[in-house]
């Protein structure tokens, strides 16, 4: 019994998704330990710990609020429609309540253990994620079933992360380099369009207004593509300019392939195929990438 339950809260955990998380933050303190020349390590771990927390409570939330349109989900994949524990009877809905005010918890102890450090803008930032999701998810403002839920997501994972990062590595938010976000937000924005492309049947009939249901999926389609295109299109401008560093043009190089890959998936990508899946994954790549890459080459021309 213990292992099922083991099991089914790792599988709730969705450890993968880290991913959103863990790169936005580190490009945030990638550009912070540019700035002072050196990386605070202390610090650089209560950020990992942060991105641990606020995952974990994105994921659980997200599970308890969607619980009756995951049950009607049949074109789900890894990178969409839930965790699937409650689909599955593997949790109850009560035990993951209990999971989302643990992790409310832990994020109020980072935010108190970094306002004893001096951090007084961290448990307002720390704030705003939570509120961000329960603004996405949950009455009465509910956004993701409204529409425009994707643009929290963004303004969260491509605004928030990396600003956060950046102030517990420098102690400031005056010198954060905007520049930066010409790129991220439109690559966080396309990554977010693009993961509630496989639900868009489950979604309709449950009245979540996602860019697809509002617009078709080949329209999304075409707006992740185009918003791929225009991050990638700004990096290259901004690295030309001399306002990224020059590192930065293999992993335009290497974005440019993949970006192809989305126009060749996309007539044939439909929820629930193959071709869908292989869309989403390469979408979720070149965001992943660049800002890993972004993140490297700050770091390797600043340190």
């Amino acid at each position: 019994m213990f292992k099922k339950k083991l099991n089914a809260w790792i599988q709730a955990s969705r450890l993968p998704s880290q991913g959103y998380i863990f790169f936005p933050l580190l490009l945030g303190q990638a550009l912070g330990a540019s700035r002072t020349g050196t990386l605070d390590w202390p610090m650089a771990v209560l950020v990992v710990l942060f991105g641990l927390a606020i995952q974990l409570y994105i994921v659980y939330a997200n599970d308890v609020a969607d619980a009756a349109l995951d049950r009607l989900n049949v074109t789900f994949t890894p990178f969409s429609g839930g965790s699937r524990v409650l689909a599955e009877g593997k949790l109850t809905g009560f035990e993951l309540k209990i999971g989302v005010a643990v992790t409310v918890a832990l994020n109020g102890l980072i935010a108190l253990v970094l306002w004893n450090a001096g951090f007084a803008f961290a448990p307002v930032l720390i704030l705003i994620a939570l509120v961000l999701l329960w603004l996405y998810s949950f009455p009465p403002v509910r956004l993701s079933y409204r529409g425009g839920g994707e643009f929290l997501q963004m303004i969260g994972v491509g605004l928030v992360l990396p600003v956060f990062g950046f102030y517990l590595q420098t102690g400031t938010l005056a010198a954060f380099p905007v520049r930066y976000l010409a790129v991220l937000l439109p690559l966080q924005l396309a990554c977010a369009f693009s993961t509630t492309l496989p639900d868009e049947p489950s979604d309709r009939i449950g009245g979540k207004k996602t860019i697809a249901v509002i617009f078709g999926g080949q329209h999304a389609k075409r707006v992740v593509a185009g918003l791929h295109i225009a991050a990638s299109g700004m990096l290259a401008v901004l690295i030309v300019t001399n306002h990224l560093p020059p590192g930065m043009l293999p992993v335009v190089a290497i974005a440019l392939p993949l970006i192809t890959g989305l126009f060749f998936l996309m007539d044939r990508a439909a929820p629930g195929n193959r071709a869908m899946l292989g869309f989403v994954t390469l979408s979720i790549l070149v965001t992943l990438m660049v800002t890993a890459g972004l993140a490297i080459a700050c770091l390797a021309a600043g340190m």
